[in-house]
C-alpha cells in the first residue's frame, strides 16, 4: 500500500491484557495498518474471530486486503464510537471478549505530509483521520473566530499562549489566507514568547487543532461507554492513549466505572453492605496498573514514549 510503515506500541502488552482466548470475538477498533491486528489473529484458533474499525479510508484499503487472507477478520469503515451499533448489526451485543483502542493519530497519516497532521512536512491543512468528513484544519482555521480557537488551543492543546496564537492566526488570516501547514506553524511558532525549543512551539496547538476536526475525546468518551454494552462477561477493554487529555478519560471512566453506585454519606450502611451494593453496581474491574514501553521498546520506536496503556474486566451482575 504504501511505503510508510507503522510499528504496533506496546505490542505484547496488549495481547497479555486482551487475555486472548482461541475461539474468541475481539474488536480491533483502531485498525491502522494492522500491527495489533494481525497478532491477534496470531493468537486465535480457527473459530475465533475479529473485527477492524476505522475511519480513515487508507487504513480501511489495508483492512481489505487482510480480509482475503483471513476468514476470521473483516473491516468496517466507522469511528470506535460507533461500536455499540456495529455490534448491535452483527448480533454481536454482550459476545465480544476483549476491545482495543489505540487513540489518536498514526505514525502514516503523521509521516505523510499530504494528509496534514504534521507541522514538519508542507501539506495542507486537513487533518481529517476521516478523508470523507466535511470538517478540516483549513476550514477551522479559516472560520473560526478569536475566541473559538483560543479555546481549543487552551482546552485541546494545553497552549499557555492560546489567545496570542488565536490572535495572530485572525490577524494574519485577514491579510492572506492560509495554505499549507509549514506557513500555520510558522506564524504559531512566532506568536508564542521564548526561543525556539527542541520541541516546536506549533506541537499543542496542533495536537488541538486534529483534536477540534476529528472529535477525538468525544469519540472516546462514546467509544468507552459503548464498549461496557458489548463486551461479554471478563471481557477486556485495552486502551492505549499518548497524551494526558487522553489518559485522564480513561482513568476517570476506569475507576468510576468499579467503584459502582455512589452512596451518600448520610445513608446508614455498613461497610460490608457498601461492598456488597459495589459488587452489584461496578461494571469493570481495572487490571494492574497503567503500562508504559520498556526500555527495548523506546529504543526501536521512539513514538512510544508517551504511550499509557490502561486495562479493565468487564464483570458480571453481581461480581
Amino acid at each position: 500500500m504504501s511505503a510508510l510503515t507503522h510499528i504496533p506500541v506496546l505490542l505484547h502488552e496488549c495481547m497479555d491484557g486482551l487475555n486472548i482466548k482461541a475461539d474468541g470475538v475481539y474488536i480491533d477498533g483502531t485498525f491502522g495498518r494492522g500491527g495489533h491486528s494481525r497478532q491477534i489473529l496470531s493468537k486465535l484458533g480457527p473459530n475465533g474471530r475479529l473485527i477492524g474499525l476505522d475511519r480513515d479510508l487508507t487504513a480501511v484499503a489495508v483492512g481489505r486486503e487482510l480480509e482475503k487472507e483471513d476468514p476470521r477478520f473483516s473491516i468496517i469503515h466507522t469511528p470506535f464510537s460507533r461500536l455499540a451499533d456495529v455490534c448491535e448489526e452483527l448480533d454481536l451485543v454482550g459476545k465480544i471478549d476483549g476491545i482495543l483502542l489505540d487513540i489518536g493519530v498514526s505514525s502514516p497519516q503523521l509521516d505523510d505530509g499530504q494528509r496534514g497532521f504534521s507541522f514538519d512536512k508542507e501539506g495542507p491543512l486537513d487533518m481529517r483521520m476521516d478523508q470523507s468528513a466535511p470538517k478540516s484544519a483549513q476550514s477551522v482555521i479559516s472560520e473560526y473566530d478569536e475566541k473559538q480557537l483560543s479555546y481549543i488551543f487552551k482546552v485541546y492543546g494545553e497552549e499557555r499562549f492560546a489567545t496570542k496564537v488565536a490572535r495572530a492566526i485572525v490577524r494574519r488570516r485577514e491579510e492572506q489566507p492560509f495554505t499549507n501547514t509549514k506557513d500555520l506553524a510558522a506564524v504559531i511558532a512566532a506568536a508564542i514568547p521564548g526561543k525556539p525549543t527542541p520541541k516546536h512551539k506549533a506541537t499543542r496547538c496542533f495536537q488541538a487543532l486534529r483534536i477540534e476536526v476529528n472529535s477525538e475525546l468525544d469519540e472516546l468518551k462514546q467509544a468507552l461507554k459503548s464498549a461496557i454494552g458489548v463486551l461479554a462477561p471478563q471481557g477486556r477493554l485495552c486502551v492505549i492513549s499518548f497524551h494526558s487529555l487522553e489518559d485522564r478519560i480513561v482513568k476517570t471512566f476506569f475507576r468510576e466505572e468499579s467503584e459502582g453506585e455512589k452512596v451518600p454519606s448520610s445513608v446508614p450502611l455498613t461497610s460490608a453492605e457498601l461492598d456488597r451494593l459495589r459488587r452489584q453496581t461496578a461494571t469493570l474491574d481495572t487490571v494492574g496498573h497503567a503500562i508504559k514501553a520498556s526500555p527495548e521498546e523506546l529504543a526501536l520506536n521512539v513514538r512510544s514514549r508517551s504511550a499509557t496503556l490502561r486495562v479493565a474486566e468487564r464483570l458480571a451482575a453481581g461480581d
